[in-house]
């Protein structure tokens, strides 16, 4: 087996797993390859350097594969995803100061996603009366299932994500620190800088992101459509060391030595202990007080969670007409479908594992009526239309 060299670029987060301990386990290395993993700190420059071929594949944002192959909100550069590096994983983080705010403006439990969004529309009417600033709130890219998420959540209580907040764009390490110098009032970001913020006693995780969408998509493992049809064995052999790996990650006996190799700065620089809770779903929301645990909190690997499934593709692309992002058409409903690839999965896998507690429209939205990618023209006509919901 001739060996390959691939420079793969990945942003420090929790979804990155299965690519760290595909390298540093030698799962890579069984397959011929010899892999470079390059540690970047936002989106665009993870995109853009996969475009244009510095890197050959990249832990990417799902949406961003999608729009990237659409040309939307940038230029057009045909990606496919072969397997998946992760579902869920993401939290919506509030600092103190917002939390106490949204408690006394609830009128029922804080924890139900419907109430906490009413509360927050609450917050934001009285912010108004008194002229204040609006709220701020960061996200790691408009192409991104965060700020879908955040967007989702908002439009639930009522309230226009585009007029009666702010949305800005921050890299995922900079999120904590933006939130300590009071520039955001909440962020929603993957793990484990929701946990960090926590942690240091400066925010609050108000949603887990799987209490928002149950079965979201978010990284992928994203390739040049040109460059896996010249490399297509190469791309096998990645494939199956990334599953391998995700694997690995599964099992609860390896688990300390995961977040070991996890844990450095050159990976996701935060204590072992902190990726070790994340991975087994065991999150503590507030300083002080009791983990909460969600099995679904994060998925890598498990639960036929690394096939790509072309619904999810359709979703995000849903979002993008929704919210203005792209043009509602069925050609670019085609191309969005056509990104994801379960067909590249099963060459290397064979038969699927079957996903468990699958939502029937393959997404489970925690409000609004389900998922249809047959019917993509109601996304256009209701637009930001505040209490619609996918």
């Amino acid at each position: 087996m001739n060996e390959e060299r691939l420079r793969i670029g990945f942003i420090p987060l929790a979804d990155a797993a299965a690519l760290t301990i595909a390298v540093d386990k030698g799962f890579a290395a069984a397959e011929g390859l010899a892999v470079d993993l390059v540690r970047e700190v936002s989106w665009s420059n993870v995109r853009d350097k996969l475009n244009i071929g510095v890197f050959d594949a990249a832990h990417l944002l799902a949406p961003l594969a999608v729009a990237s192959s659409l040309g939307a909100g940038h230029l057009k550069m045909p990606l496919i995803v072969p397997i998946m590096l992760g579902l869920n994983g993401n939290a919506i983080t509030v600092s103190p100061g917002l939390y106490a705010a949204l408690a006394g403006a609830a009128a029922g439990d804080l924890a139900d996603p419907l109430n906490s969004a009413r509360a927050l529309a609450r917050v934001v009417a009285a912010r108004r009366a008194r002229g204040e600033e609006a709220l701020t709130f960061g996200m790691t890219f408009p192409f991104s299932t965060h700020n879908y998420q955040l967007r989702l959540w908002m439009a639930a209580g009522g309230l226009n994500p585009d007029e009666d907040v702010q949305l800005v764009v921050l890299p995922p390490p900079h999120m904590v620190d933006s939130l300590a110098s009071r520039q955001v009032d909440g962020f929603c970001v993957g793990a484990p800088w929701n946990s960090l913020a926590v942690e240091l006693g400066i925010g609050r995780i108000l949603h887990f992101g799987s209490h928002i969408i149950a079965r979201a998509p978010e990284k992928v493992l994203a390739v040049r459509a040109a460059w896996a049809a010249n490399r297509a064995e190469v791309l096998r052999r990645l494939v199956r060391a990334v599953g391998r790996a995700a694997g690995f990650i599964n099992d609860p006996v390896n688990l300390d030595e995961v977040a070991s190799l996890l844990a450095p700065t050159n990976r996701l620089g935060v204590a072992p202990e902190l990726v070790r809770s994340t991975l087994e779903g065991r999150v503590q929301s507030a300083l002080g007080g009791p983990r909460r645990a969600d099995s679904h909190y994060i998925l890598i690997g498990r639960d036929g969670a690394a096939r790509p499934d072309p619904i999810h593709a359709a979703w995000l692309y849903a979002q993008m007409v929704r919210w203005k992002q792209a043009p509602q058409s069925a050609t670019l409903l085609r191309a969005a479908k056509a990104c994801f690839r379960p067909d590249l999965y099963d060459e290397v896998f064979g038969e699927s594992v079957e996903a468990r507690d699958l939502p029937a429209d393959h997404i489970g939205a925690f409000t609004g009526p389900p998922f249809d990618a047959d019917n993509m023209s109601r996304y256009a006509r209701m637009g930001k239309a505040p209490l619609w919901c996918v």
